[in-house]
């Protein structure tokens, strides 16, 4: 894939991690692939290089709309190439987002989540300061530079059928490794992940129809999106297995298991696939899952909430 040969170089091969407890407790072998570990903290770094890689000679400068992931993929390809960031950002993003954001030069506008179109934000933004807007989902090149997590899986696991859980917002993930698995490893199979209260790809994925959802907040920052993308939902409707579901109780258990026994920090956003192989083994088929580890930038206090509660519910 061209966006693959663009971003070689730029972006990390992250390791694919098992442990025998999380084996026991899935009651299947869990291989997890630790894109807590990309540059920028998740696999955002992939499809913020893919898409800036491929603008055009003379392109001044880039906007994002994010909580903080895409912002940070963005913000450091656009240092790199030398071009001016700017990020529609909700005011209640977690610090540890906007202060990695600011890091890489990139200008933060905020927006109340609740009350503000984010989209309107960015598009007049955009226009009045001669920006090109790269969406955080909702993009070819976006999609191809995340596409490259499931190249890798097929290069590493794809002689075996899995099936592959995918923490899912807007479904840039999901598309793009379901896309990549499709070409080079047909025998898996993507099962996207999502927080209850915001499983609008699971209920398009059951019902055929999208429906958006209509909270704004919750515990899962990353991937609260109201509805898959014009270009990621026929992908996954052609190429995904059924959605899941799991509560904020089992992604803070499955953070402080990821941390007890993989040594990983997640992000709740970026745990939301552990914690459907861990703690809903009943809904995967066969003896492995492959698991994406999406993100690991999270505030210490939801870090320590975490440990503390997480810990103590899994040892129950």
């Amino acid at each position: 894939m061209a966006a693959q040969a663009r971003i070689a170089g730029h972006v990390r091969r992250t390791p694919i991690l098992s442990a025998p407890a999380l084996d026991v407790l899935a009651g299947r072998q869990v291989l997890v692939k630790a894109e807590c570990l990309q540059h920028t903290g998740s696999f955002k770094a992939r499809g913020g290089w893919a898409a800036l890689s491929a603008l055009p000679a003379g392109t001044r400068g880039v906007l994002a709309m994010s909580s903080g992931n895409h912002a940070q993929g963005v913000a450091r390809a656009a240092r790199a190439l030398g071009l001016e960031a700017v990020i529609v950002m909700p005011a209640d993003a977690p610090a540890a987002k906007i202060t990695g954001t600011r890091a890489l030069g990139a200008e933060i506008v905020a927006y109340d989540r609740a009350r503000d179109d984010r989209v309107a934000i960015a598009t007049i933004t955009a226009a009045e300061r001669g920006l090109v807007l790269i969406p955080p989902f909702d993009h070819p090149e976006v999609i191809a530079g995340q596409a490259s997590v499931g190249l890798e899986i097929a290069e590493d696991l794809g002689d075996t059928p899995a099936e592959v859980l995918v923490c899912c917002g807007g479904g840039g993930l999901s598309a793009g490794i379901a896309l990549a698995l499709e070409a080079g490893a047909p025998q898996m199979r993507v099962r996207p992940v999502e927080p209850e209260g915001f499983d609008d790809v699971a209920r398009a994925l059951a019902t055929g129809q999208v429906v958006p959802n209509t909270r704004h907040t919750g515990l899962c920052d990353a991937i609260l999106t109201p509805a898959p993308g014009e270009l990621t939902w026929p992908i996954l409707r052609r190429l995904c297995g059924a959605g899941l579901v799991v509560s904020d109780a089992q992604v803070l258990q499955a953070m402080a298991l990821a941390f007890d026994h993989l040594k990983l920090v997640l992000e709740p956003g970026g745990a939301v696939a552990l914690a459907a192989a861990l703690f809903q083994p009943e809904r995967i088929k066969g003896d492995r899952v492959v698991v994406i580890a999406s993100g690991g930038n999270v505030d210490r206090a939801t870090f320590a909430r975490a440990l503390t509660h997480g810990a103590a519910d899994a040892g129950r």
